[in-house]
């Protein structure tokens, strides 16, 4: 008896639906085709005891499984479920009316229970678009699923349960979440707060004008003086994300399996991977392509601390991602992309001992130790870092201050503010929706300068020795400050702000 049933596929960010087709036949033995990898081939012994415990059994006959497109790679424990339900249904254990309506994933314990499996919006997305009556899952994917209207998802703990709703009708329990209710309850206030940073006022303004405009930012400075405390606020700023927004950022996280439990994620994510991080960490890759720690920050803030640590390679390979805002993994046979729109924050010492032209320092560093330090910071990566900042330490009298700090929620008000500026700006436009998005073209449209604005800024450049590329930033800078004002034209003072931005521009920054 041929019987069919469906599971799905996901490659990148985008689900594909497989059609495994069983055929139960008389003579004896087991074939799974149609490029399976070792975790599916494995799958006979997990089904063969979760049936067993629960009082069923492979059928001693010749069993063909074809898993079709025949010629895409299928990987991973997720189709236990999908192909001991096919055995069943063809060797007629179970009824098998309906059973293609279903889509089935899920992998199988030895007594029958069910893991969570990865990638469960993305299938619960297709399965909804081609028409499928349900999706039968995990339990602890469930919530992750039904994110997805329009679709039954019936989340199960064990393999009796599906076996009981095909063979004998008992209902299975349908999760259902309101996506909108889900997300607007979770926007909570995220645990960090800037009103518990002292001092660095100018920081906190720097960090403001970076989320009004989307920059990506670094911060330069000795050990204790609060970069990554600084860092690790910068989300509580940004403007919360739309619902598209959250749904394509639960969609990567999904893939990789980090969901669960969670449904919809409606916190902007901030990931910090440690320096010793690989290319392939950083970017994604791997024989079957898997999102790296820039897609995860899809949405949200990549923080690089200690730039300089990470290997120059490593570095290197985030400079088309940080251009195109997406990155493309090719293999043989196929290619997959990636969103990657993040903001970028740095942070670094100035010098290998950690501090620089201090007298007072415990430890100093040669120029020329200095100049390898940073030289392991490439020209064109730097390039695509709008801001750069020197954060200096706080003195005693501001850490023990009692009074706190600004909070997170009225610098976020304005930032919004500044936000919704810039959409009405860029509303005819498909790939810009704020200022660090700006090209060559666009800046000179929408951040022209007055006279007196263009001389301070042609005087500042010639007296810092800035160099060619820091004028775009500058310019871009100084709209964001503008935005953040309300003003409609850049005027001197904002020119002024921005070119204090630019650091590590100055010829003879090492002294």
């Amino acid at each position: 008896m041929l019987i069919k049933v469906f599971g799905s596929a996901v490659f990148g960010v985008e689900a594909q639906t497989i059609t495994v087709e069983v055929n139960v036949d008389h003579g004896v033995g087991y074939h799974l085709v149609g490029l399976p990898d070792n975790a599916i081939k494995e799958s006979n012994y997990r089904i063969a005891a979760a049936l067993k415990n629960n009082g069923y059994k492979i059928p001693g006959k010749k069993i063909t499984i074809n898993m079709a497109p025949a010629d895409l790679r299928k990987e991973g424990s997720a189709y236990d479920l999908t192909l001991a339900l096919g055995i069943l249904a063809a060797s007629a254990q179970i009824q098998s009316v309906d059973i293609e309506k279903y889509l089935i994933m899920g992998e199988l314990s030895l007594d029958g229970s069910l893991h969570p499996i990865k990638g469960a919006l993305p299938i619960a997305i297709k399965a909804q678009e081609e028409g499928f009556k349900g999706f039968i899952l995990p339990k602890e994917n469930a919530k992750e699923a039904a994110i997805v209207g329009d679709l039954k998802v019936f989340g199960v703990e064990n393999i009796k349960e599906v076996i009981d709703f095909f063979d004998t009708g008992k209902p299975l329990e349908q999760t259902i979440v309101d996506t909108r209710a889900e997300f607007y309850r979770q926007l909570d206030f995220p645990e960090f707060d800037f009103s518990d940073v002292k001092g660095q006022e100018s920081i906190k303004r720097c960090m403001e004008i970076a989320a009004a405009g989307g920059h990506n930012i670094i911060l330069i400075g000795p050990p204790g003086a609060g970069k990554t405390m600084l860092a690790k606020r910068l989300p509580s700023i940004l403007p919360p994300m739309t619902l598209h927004e959250a749904l394509e950022t639960t969609k990567i996280h999904s893939v990789v399996g980090k969901i669960k439990d969670m449904g919809l994620m409606s916190q902007r994510p901030f990931r910090s991977p440690h320096h010793t991080s690989s290319a392939v960490a950083l970017v994604g890759g791997g024989s079957y392509p898997q999102p790296g720690e820039i897609s995860l920050a899809h949405n949200g803030v990549l923080f690089l601390d200690e730039l300089p640590e990470f290997e120059r390679k490593v570095l290197e390979v985030m400079r088309q991602p940080l251009e195109d805002r997406e990155v493309t993994i090719s293999r043989a046979k196929f290619t997959v992309t990636y969103p990657s729109s993040f903001m970028l924050v740095a942070s670094m010492n100035p010098s290998p001992g950690g501090y620089f032209n201090d007298p007072d320092s415990p430890v100093t560093s040669s120029p020329a130790e200095m100049q390898r330090y940073l030289g392991k910071i490439s020209g064109p990566l730097l390039d695509r870092i709008d801001i750069h900042i020197e954060v200096t330490p706080v003195p005693f009298e501001k850490l023990s201050e009692d009074r706190k700090g600004e909070g997170s929620v009225e610098i976020r008000k304005r930032v919004i503010a500044a936000r919704e500026i810039q959409t009405k700006r860029f509303d005819g436009l498909d790939k810009v929706h704020y200022n660090a998005q700006m090209n060559t073209k666009q800046i000179r449209e929408f951040c022209k300068l007055d006279k007196t604005s263009l001389e301070l800024l042609k005087n500042a450049m010639e007296r810092l020795n800035l160099s060619a590329r820091a004028y775009d930033r500058i310019l871009k800078v100084a709209r964001s400050i503008s935005d953040l004002e309300g003003k409609a034209d850049i005027n001197g003072n904002h020119i002024s702000e921005a070119i204090q931005y630019r650091s590590l521009d100055r010829e003879g920054w090492l002294g």
